[in-house]
């Protein structure tokens, strides 16, 4: 059985990968993911695997490349099947070529080797416009 931490890193690993299928296939099946500071159209909650997978998938040539998943800071909670990461995403625009980050805390619920929740809190005003 994968601890949450494995799981939290096979995440990093498949999104920069760009592996949306095995990112989906992280999720139980009645995953969920939040965001509440959804920006530029994206939705503020995706229900379900499948629904993830396509979501993913739908918005995989977005003009963005994922560099790096960086953790500043890992907070374990009295639940052990909940974790919390303060996180900087570092991309770049794949058109302009110019590199951006992305600060957020992410709260996770890992159930079995799968997650259920994924909430990310993604400092929106970060984050290029990925639509033009």
């Amino acid at each position: 059985m994968m601890t949450p931490l494995d799981v939290l890193e096979l995440r990093r690993r498949h999104l920069i990968a760009r592996d949306f299928d095995a990112f989906a296939d992280l999720f139980a099946e009645d995953g969920v993911i939040e965001l509440p500071f959804a920006v530029h159209g994206l939705p503020t909650r995706l229900e379900g695997r499948e629904a993830i997978r396509e979501f993913s998938l739908r918005t995989s040539d977005r003009p963005i490349e994922i560099i790096d998943l960086h953790t500043n800071q890992l907070h374990h909670t009295d639940d052990p099947e909940v974790v919390i990461l303060e996180l900087t995403t570092q991309a770049r625009h794949t058109i302009t070529g110019a590199p951006f980050e992305a600060r957020c805390i992410q709260v996770f619920r890992i159930q079995h080797g799968k997650i259920k929740l994924f909430r990310d809190y993604v400092s929106a005003h970060t984050i290029p416009d990925l639509t033009s």
